[in-house]
């Protein structure tokens, strides 16, 4: 049985857009921050250390080009080369921010790319402002007295990429190879009616480490798409800013804002100018190697707790 390669987290996604001038202003409005343009390509950064989180191209057809994964050692994408279906040799990232190496494959049962990386130079955060928030409670009070919340309306800054999902052809197949050739490991499995496991939330197993809930999930359809990619902001009134901030710009709320169950986080999702779905989420779970996969029955009810009814447009 081959080895499992070893991820550590998710770095960055790659889309191609037909209009890039309208997507550049919905990605900076979403909180995104231009890093570098070389050619067609316009690389993004979020507030974190990844040296870019979006990849945006220019080109004659909207597609979405795969999610990379930071792998544990040299060693590891050198094997991904040699053993992955239909990958390419270990190559320089010569023009992305950070530089390293890659190594992108094709997924063996619907043939979308997905990228492996090591040794990109990460940046310095840009973070510390958001970081110092207090809030008070009924009973625990964190920001002292004669200090106040004052907020400015904006963007909500994007940290990081957190996840993202695809809707796949035929889940056991899917969920098979990523499970036996990478460290994904099931934090929850979603059963249909006749008890068949149709979409699954991936983790990273980093033995006792947390990680998040999920960094890839997929579920079961007729065609083979990205569903969305998710972005962590920093707290409620960030989302909330970001949210009224998308909606006075003129652009399309797909979903949110509301609080998932599988995973717990609160989200706001929104379609960009080529119509791909993108989120913002705040106060999601962390699991580690204690955890058990949660298996439960596929039901709209089952994926948020509250907010807006479940659009029949994000299922789609």
């Amino acid at each position: 049985m081959d080895r499992k390669i070893k991820l550590v987290r998710i770095a960055h996604v790659y889309y191609t857009h037909k209009d890039m001038d309208r997507e550049r202003r919905f990605l900076e409005d979403f909180g995104f921050q231009e890093v570098k343009r070389s050619g067609s390509k316009t690389y993004y950064r979020g507030t974190g250390t990844e040296p870019f989180v979006y990849c945006a191209s220019e080109g004659d057809h909207n597609e979405f080009g795969g999610a990379a994964f930071v792998v544990e050692s040299k060693e590891d994408l050198e094997y991904a080369a040699s053993s992955l279906p239909h990958a390419t040799e270990v190559h320089e990232m010569l023009d992305e921010p950070g530089g390293g190496l890659r190594v992108t494959f094709k997924d063996p049962v619907d043939g979308f790319p997905f990228h492996l990386v090591y040794g990109q130079t990460p940046t310095v955060a840009s973070d510390a402002g958001l970081l110092q928030r207090k809030f008070n409670f009924p009973t625990q009070k964190f920001r002292p007295g004669n200090q106040f919340q004052r907020f400015k309306k904006g963007p909500a800054p994007v940290h990081k990429l957190g996840h993202f999902g695809m809707c796949v052809t035929d889940f056991a197949k899917t969920y098979d190879f990523y499970t036996s050739r990478f460290n994904f490991y099931p934090s929850d499995l979603v059963y249909d009616e006749s008890g068949r496991d149709v979409t699954t939330f991936l983790h990273l197993d980093r033995g006792l480490e947390l990680v998040d809930h999920h960094c890839f999930f997929f579920f079961e359809g007729p065609e083979s798409h990205v569903h969305h990619s998710s972005y962590e902001t920093y707290d409620f009134d960030t989302q909330s800013l970001g949210h009224d901030w998308l909606r006075e710009k003129g652009y399309e709320n797909c979903w949110g804002v509301g609080r998932h169950i599988m995973g717990s986080q609160i989200f706001d999702y929104w379609f960009d100018t080529s119509h791909f779905i993108l989120e913002h989420y705040v106060d999601g779970d962390l699991v580690n190697s204690e955890h058990p996969t949660n298996r439960s029955k596929a039901s709209p009810d089952g994926l948020h707790v509250w907010g807006p009814d479940l659009p029949p447009t994000f299922l789609q």
